[in-house]
């Protein structure tokens, strides 16, 4: 079954890759050529660069490497997307621009001109009634000899049918309309995919905007109104965004005075070797109860154990199936359920047996899909990450497919879920139609 699927992913990668470069190079020349050759190599070069720096991260290659493949290669795999929308978009495109270009074309068309032939005479008529129509008998004789000696298969030299013109058709636009429909087409597909890919590349760089939500909660004590979580997730520190990215992230956390901060998961895609410098910004979390941390799935990719430890090394506490309580309500925590594979997964009965039910519970767990625990312990709200809110349009759509909740807060019973988009970005630095946001979560009592 593996095979088969493996089989199908690749025949439907070469064949848009083979439908990319067709629109995009093959229809834009006149001919074979240097273009067509430079098409098939960037193409093919982009996707070989895209797998290397797939690879790279996930077999712990050379730090170097990973940054070498990194930028290019997961760039690429942003801009064939972008590229492939957009070809097919020109699709509908390209008739209409044809019939508008043939329109334009025959306006501009100037009019057809008859050149008339001369009439035959009959051999005896009066030179007279010869010389007004143009006839034979007034030519030269070696004219008359050649005009006779043409072979009579050449169509340049036979004669029309009496009263016939001859027309001369206009030549054929160069180059030609065709030709110049896919150029604009491919042109206009291009611009947009390299314009989309900028500039949802420029807004992860730039850092996670502040998104404010608040969360009524029936059990939370009055004086617990308006108390701040702030939370982040999916920060992906990479060979792609390093120290100078945690930085900022660091820097928007701390600026909302928040009273608690949440990290839940998918913090690395790599070592505490590779990215332990990249995450030391951390240790400047500053909030009155406290920094806390859950494992992500990509955790486990890299090494939880490591990472777990790095985090409280920095200064935050990470919530193992574990639980805290706080002034007026508990806060829980559980494992991402990639931990399972290595015997580490969400243990909620750890997490939240015998604790006072009578208290509000809010819950750190990274998927979505874990909700259905939380309802079944009697959790008042879960805070999660893992979709990035699609990401990259329209990965929303397979996003919300694969999770209860893609983005924002969502009721299940008597359980509120928060699903934050993240604050950075798994493979490409690039988002479209899902900002990286940190969000602050505030409390309100019901009984204020």
């Amino acid at each position: 079954m593996i095979i088969v699927f493996a089989l199908l992913a690749l025949t439907v990668l070469v064949t848009a890759n083979w439908y990319l470069w067709r629109r995009l190079f093959r229809d834009t020349t006149a001919g074979p050529g240097r273009t067509r050759r430079v098409g098939a190599a960037v193409i093919g070069g982009g996707w070989a660069l895209a797998i290397g720096a797939l690879v790279a991260e996930r077999t712990g290659a050379p730090f170097w490497l990973q940054r070498v493949l990194a930028w290019p290669g997961f760039l690429w795999l942003a801009l064939s997307i972008y590229l492939l929308l957009a070809v097919v978009a020109g699709e509908v495109v390209r008739p209409l621009l044809g019939r508008l270009l043939e329109r334009r074309d025959r306006r501009r068309e100037p009019p057809l001109t008859a050149v008339p032939h001369p009439e035959r005479v009959p051999a005896g008529a009066p030179a007279e009634e010869r010389q007004e129509t143009g006839g034979e008998a007034l030519r030269p004789p070696q004219e008359t000899r050649k005009a006779k000696a043409a072979p009579l298969d050449d169509p340049s030299t036979a004669p029309a049918p009496p009263g016939d013109s001859v027309t001369t058709p206009l030549a054929e636009p160069t180059p030609s309309r065709r030709l110049f429909v896919s150029r604009v087409v491919a042109g206009a597909a291009a611009a947009a995919a390299v314009g989309t890919v900028g500039h949802g590349t420029y807004g992860v760089l730039r850092g996670p905007g502040v998104k404010r939500v608040t969360v009524p909660l029936a059990k939370l004590p009055r004086a617990a109104q308006g108390y701040r979580i702030a939370v982040v997730s999916d920060i992906h520190l990479s060979p792609v965004l390093g120290r100078g990215f945690a930085q900022k992230v660091v820097d928007t956390i701390n600026s909302t005075q928040p009273d608690l901060i949440a990290v839940v998961g998918d913090l690395v895609d790599g070592s505490v070797k590779d990215l332990g410098p990249a995450a030391a910004p951390l240790a400047q979390l500053r909030a009155r109860h406290g920094s806390y941390f859950v494992t992500g799935n990509h955790e486990y990719f890299s090494g939880a154990e490591q990472w777990v430890e790095e985090v409280r090394r920095l200064g935050l506490r990470p919530l193992e199936n574990d639980r805290t309580e706080l002034p007026w309500f508990d806060l829980a925590g559980v494992n991402d359920i990639a931990g399972e594979s290595e015997g580490q997964g969400p243990d909620f009965a750890r997490a939240l047996g015998d604790r006072d039910t009578a208290r509000a519970c809010v819950l750190l767990a990274h998927q979505p899909v874990q909700i259905h625990d939380a309802v079944d312990h009697g959790v008042d709200l879960q805070l999660s990450g893992h979709t990035h809110g699609g990401q990259l349009w329209p990965g929303n759509l397979i996003a919300e497919a694969a999770n209860p909740t893609v983005a924002g807060l969502e009721r299940y019973g008597d359980t509120q879920l928060y699903v934050s988009r993240g604050a950075g970005a798994w493979g490409p630095p690039t988002r479209v139609g899902a900002p990286s946001d940190i969000t602050v979560i505030e409390l309100a009592s019901k009984q204020a």
